[in-house]
């Protein structure tokens, strides 16, 4: 079975979203994950009006919507490891609010898409905490907004980030051992090629072995840049996938946008794609 395509649109940095929408399906992508701060200043004020319009466009386009990452750029302060109680919970209330505008992008149907959890520098420790101490919060934090996550039908992503990124959950074996300790529908965990820098198992015996946990998919090149500049080896990674019959969404994520979005866009869905033929082959 094919795997499907997505892209996350922050790399197109401003541009009109049916632009992005349509640029995306002219070059084979079948997805958009969306950065909430592209959408508006504060993605919470972005109205059920121009929500539905936001569905409409990707619907027009035959663009199907993946979920949000990058979520918690935002002109407020937010910390949700924090001691600050109070700023802590803010910080969730605001993290339940983008569960509910991820429900609105996605049609408030049976499965509204995904939300990545990572945002290293608004969960690491901090205000004299341990990391122990702030992941006890994380953790507390994720349990409490997981049930409402359920109920709308969208499921946070517990994403590992390595130890130069943040203090707070730096594997995929601990990001399974709290969805694990959490046990809610609402939560699950994803594999992100840039971010495994501190597992030591090869990639493609990681995804086997929590594939029961994984629902989403980020490709990249270890240094950030997008696929087929470095030496990734995506093939084997592609490889489990097929063994494991995944159907979810390969979503590009790149982090240098200097060459513009839409080459980023051609020359890596062309390149994945031929990964993806020797893998089957």
């Amino acid at each position: 079975m094919p795997l499907r395509y997505a892209m996350c649109n922050e790399a197109f940095k401003g541009r009109p979203f049916d632009e992005v929408c349509k640029i995306l399906r002219e070059h084979g992508y079948a997805g958009i994950e969306i950065a909430p701060f592209t959408l508006a200043g504060d993605p919470l004020d972005v109205t059920p009006t121009e929500r539905r319009e936001y569905r409409e466009i990707m619907a027009g386009e035959g663009i199907e919507f993946v979920g949000l990452h990058w979520i918690l750029v935002s002109p407020m302060p937010i910390h949700v490891s924090t001691p600050d109680t109070g700023l802590r919970e803010s910080s969730w209330q605001y993290v339940r609010n983008l569960v509910d505008l991820c429900a609105d992008l996605a049609g408030n149907g049976p499965d509204n898409g995904v939300m990545v959890f990572g945002s290293p520098k608004q969960r690491s420790s901090t205000g004299g905490l341990t990391a122990e101490e702030a992941t006890r919060n994380f953790v507390a934090g994720l349990a409490g907004v997981a049930p409402h996550a359920a109920e709308r039908g969208v499921t946070i992503l517990m994403e590992a980030l390595p130890r130069s990124q943040s203090d707070v959950v730096n594997t995929i074996a601990e990001a399974a051992a709290i969805v694990k300790e959490i046990g809610s529908p609402g939560l699950r965990t994803m594999f992100d090629c840039h971010n495994t820098e501190d597992e030591t198992e090869p990639h493609d015996e990681l995804i086997e072995k929590y594939y029961d946990l994984i629902r989403h998919v980020h490709v990249n090149e270890m240094d950030g840049r997008h696929p087929g500049t470095g030496d990734y080896d995506f093939v084997r990674i592609f490889r489990a996938l097929e063994r494991l019959n995944y159907h979810r969404w390969v979503s590009l994520e790149a982090f240098d946008f200097e060459i513009g979005g839409e080459r980023i866009a051609s020359e890596t869905i062309e390149y994945l794609k031929k990964q993806e033929e020797l893998a089957n082959g």
